[in-house]
């Protein structure tokens, strides 16, 4: 047994072929990694295909084919890269488009060889027996320049992988990583082709670290795993090529395709096997008892479509949430949407005058005198239990609404509009974006609320009196607690907080029985409160402003802090015991919220902002602070944690008096 294993390789071709296999499996697995994760799998076939006619030249030229095939493959991807910032295109058509073309050009080229057949057979297949000794120092020489770009690399290609933006933040030049991604790229297939051909080459490339991705999530060890299955499938197609006289280069790629949907179906056994012993245990019960009457249809599920699987009709779904700024210019009611990431900013429509903007963390609802205009920023998370989804689709507005929006409080299903006399309208907000307007079934108001904040599948109360209520399917029922003239409402991730006249309340229970938590203001605290609270979204500490003073509640240690500001405009905080503050005079300060000193400030607006009229905010992101400027259309990205440091400007078409940010 184990001579049959072993003999094949005694030729010296065989053995070529295996060496040169196994450096062409770990080039491609470091690259592969990141045409993975990146999602280029489209481009990478692309540029295997366009690659034929540079091929092709260089064979009718007399220069080296390698030389031929970058240039070639550089060429699509310049091409693609060029196509999708110019065209109305999507980049799928852009690549498929010159997919074909540079194909199509290629056999043109090789038609003009006196050896058609067996010159495209080669271009498209390999020769891996016949491997020299000048391509095995080529493949070594790739492999040694692709490692050593790949760690120095590392930190530049994980950012821009996973947060474009944060990578343009931090300074590590996406401009730069792309472009040098691509040109790896195009290296490993290069360097590969003579082994499996350019229509195999993306067997190497994919298919291995797809399988090493079912078993890891760190991305040196999936490049590590990914090169031990690569060689293993070089070994593995070159026995099977000795033995069964087939074509080696076709063979190793199709031992890769196969031990990647063999990975696949052990790492799912793996992590089902309990579900699915149940399964059959249940097949078996319902096969032996059944009756042969017709068997009832489960309850449907529009949004869930497995223990850890959110699906939404007409989106995609994320692998990180992804910001948007929703802005608005107060005077005519231009508005548009800005994604932070992509820096691209879509026009959604004109309004007239819209007196005050409030978002939800996917909607922004736009008041516009009577009514209220909502647009679908495009972007949210799904708290799903303990962890989130996140979803993208194309902004637009989705409704209007025949109340004015003063305020908005909402979960995943419902959405409650306070209205600016402290009535309360509320909406299914799943519906929202099918341009739906609907009561959400089950849930009513009593006359006397006048706020409401939704919990889960309930909704949390408060009358006029300031007796606070919870109402479900099963009716309303009275908490243990009080909440007189209550001012603003807000969810976090595990609560809902309530300003009232008193101070604070935070109610918390799960699906359980609700408990009220006050937290009262201080004894020092001036007369004149905060109207407002801003925070991060569904973060548990807010900040708000009156005249001279920075408030902030942390709402689960039930604690306020009050800091002297004289001429502080706007506030928020993301916790972690800093609050941002904008001033007057267009600065920016960070204040240590236990000390309450000023730990930093930078300039911000070119001039003092004016008293009338709509005034900027601060809105937060889990690393990064939004500043509107109408006056000069900007919008300044702060990196918060880096000592205020001004990460982007980000230019806008429309004046943003008014913004609030979606996505997260």
């Amino acid at each position: 047994m184990m001579h049959a294993l072993v003999d094949p390789f005694q030729a010296d071709m065989v053995l070529r072929a295996l060496v040169a296999g196994v450096i062409a499996a770990c080039l491609c697995s470091l690259v592969g990694c990141w045409v993975l994760l990146r999602g280029n799998v489209f481009l990478g076939e692309a540029m295997t295909h366009g690659m034929l006619p540079g091929v092709a030249l260089a064979a009718l030229l007399g220069i080296s084919l390698l030389i031929g095939g970058l240039v070639a493959a550089l060429v699509m991807a310049v091409g693609v890269a060029a196509l999708g910032r110019s065209s109305r295109l999507s980049s799928d058509t852009s690549v498929g488009l010159l997919l074909v073309g540079m194909l199509a050009l290629g056999v043109i080229v090789v038609s003009r060889s006196q050896s058609f057949a067996v010159d495209l057979t080669g271009f498209l297949f390999g020769d891996v027996f016949a491997v020299r000794t000048a391509d095995l120092v080529v493949l070594a020489t790739a492999l040694v320049l692709t490692l050593g770009a790949v760690i120095i690399g590392h930190r530049a290609f994980v950012a821009v992988t996973f947060d474009p933006r944060k990578a343009a933040t931090l300074g590590l030049r996406p401009q730069l990583a792309i472009p040098v991604l691509t040109m790896l790229m195009a290296v490993a297939m290069v360097a590969s082709f003579h082994v499996v051909g350019t229509l195999l080459v993306l067997g190497l490339l994919v298919a291995p670290p797809a399988a090493a991705l079912a078993w890891s999530r760190s991305i040196p060890r999936v490049m590590l795993l990914s090169a031990l299955i690569g060689s293993a499938a070089v070994y593995l197609g070159l026995l099977i090529s000795w033995y069964a006289g087939t074509a080696g280069g076709a063979t190793i790629a199709g031992v890769a395709v196969l031990i990647f949907f063999a990975s696949t179906l052990l790492s799912f056994g793996r992590g089902n096997w309990k579900r699915m012993s149940v399964v059959a245990a249940s097949a078996c019960v319902v096969a032996g008892c059944g009756t042969g009457g017709e068997s009832p249809a489960p309850a449907e599920q529009p949004t869930s479509a497995g223990e850890d699987e959110v699906v939404v009709e007409g989106a995609r779904e994320l692998d990180g949430a992804l910001t948007r700024l929703v802005l608005v210019d107060p005077a005519t009611g231009a508005t548009s949407v800005y994604d932070a990431v992509d820096e691209v900013e879509t026009s959604i429509g004109s309004y007239g005058p819209v007196d005050g903007i409030s978002g939800d963390g996917r909607f922004a609802y736009l008041r516009t005198g009577g009514r209220t205009t909502v647009v679908d920023a495009g972007a949210w998370t799904f708290g799903h239990g303990d962890h989130d989804h996140y979803f993208a689709t194309e902004p637009a507005e989705v409704a209007t609404l025949d109340v004015p929006a003063a305020s908005v409080s909402a979960v995943n299903s419902i959405v409650a509009v306070r209205t600016p006399t402290n009535a309360t309208a509320l909406f299914d907000r799943e519906k929202l974006a099918d341009n739906v307007i609907e009561a959400p079934a089950g849930l009513a108001l009593s006359p006397d609320v006048v706020a409401v904040a939704p919990y889960g599948s309930r909704l949390v109360t408060v009358t006029a009196a300031g007796r606070m209520q919870v109402t479900g399917d099963t009716g309303t029922t009275d908490l243990v607690g009080e909440c007189p003239n209550p001012t603003w409402a807000m969810p976090t991730r595990r609560a809902v907080v309530f300003g009232c006249d008193t101070g604070a309340v935070r109610v918390t229970g799960g699906d359980g029985d609700l408990t009220v938590t006050p937290a009262p203001f201080p004894a020092e605290a001036p007369v004149e409160r905060p109207r407002r609270m801003e925070h991060r979204d569904r973060a548990d500490v807010f900040a708000g402003v009156s005249a001279g003073t920075v408030w902030i509640l942390d709402s689960r240690q039930r604690s306020w802090t009050l800091i002297p500001v004289a001429d502080a405009v706007a506030t928020n905080t993301a916790g972690g015991g800093t609050v941002l503050v904008l001033h007057r005079d267009g600065t920016l300060s960070a204040y240590d919220v236990n000390s309450r000193a000023e730990t930093a400030r930078i300039p911000l607006f070119p001039d003092d902002i004016p008293a009338d009229g709509a005034q900027p905010v601060v809105d937060l992101d889990s690393d990064r602070a939004y500043v509107n400027n109408a006056a000069t259309r900007e919008v300044y990205e702060i990196d918060y944690a880096d000592g205020l440091r001004i990460a982007r400007t980000l230019r806008t078409e429309v004046a943003p008096g008014l913004m609030v940010e979606a996505g997260r």
